[in-house]
């Protein structure tokens, strides 16, 4: 049963900051002609931003399994998730951070979740994940804990 699932894709700005790759490529093509430099650099963005899309990450929680991107932990092993916000998150992702966790996060998506880990095997003592909705996660992931 899948009770959360959110793609980390890029934010619409980013889309946008992309977009610069049309002019630079239009004045690199400019002394040969101006259709084709428009042309491939309007081609350059569309495949940066697919590679964008297809290279965010997914965090899901089905069943009894968390996935973020390609880990993926039992629900057992977790113990409880904080949500962050602002200069919190901000700290979690800096000062705040254990060089041991796994990361998932996007300097686009500014909330942050820490799931902490209880497995003896896994060297990770948490997660850290990016989520455009944090108490909505953490939430699910409360009520899919009680399940199990």
């Amino acid at each position: 049963m899948l009770s959360f699932r959110e793609k980390l894709a890029p934010a619409w700005w980013i889309v946008l900051a992309v977009g610069w790759v049309i002019p630079a490529t239009t004045l690199v093509f400019l002394p040969l002609n101006l259709a084709l430099g428009v042309g491939i650099g309007v081609t350059l963005w569309a495949g940066a931003v697919g590679l964008l899309w297809v290279a965010s990450p997914t965090i899901s929680l089905e069943g009894e399994h968390l996935r973020a991107g390609r880990a993926t932990v039992e629900l057992r092993f977790v113990e409880n998730a904080q949500a962050f916000r602002l200069d919190a998150a901000r700290e979690q992702r800096g000062v705040a951070l254990d060089a041991r966790a796994w990361l998932a996060i996007r300097g686009w998506i500014d909330p942050v979740v820490k799931v902490s880990l209880n497995d003896p095997e896994d060297p990770a003592p948490y997660w850290l994940l990016s989520t455009r909705r944090p108490e909505e996660f953490v939430a699910a992931l409360e009520k899919a804990k009680q399940t199990i």
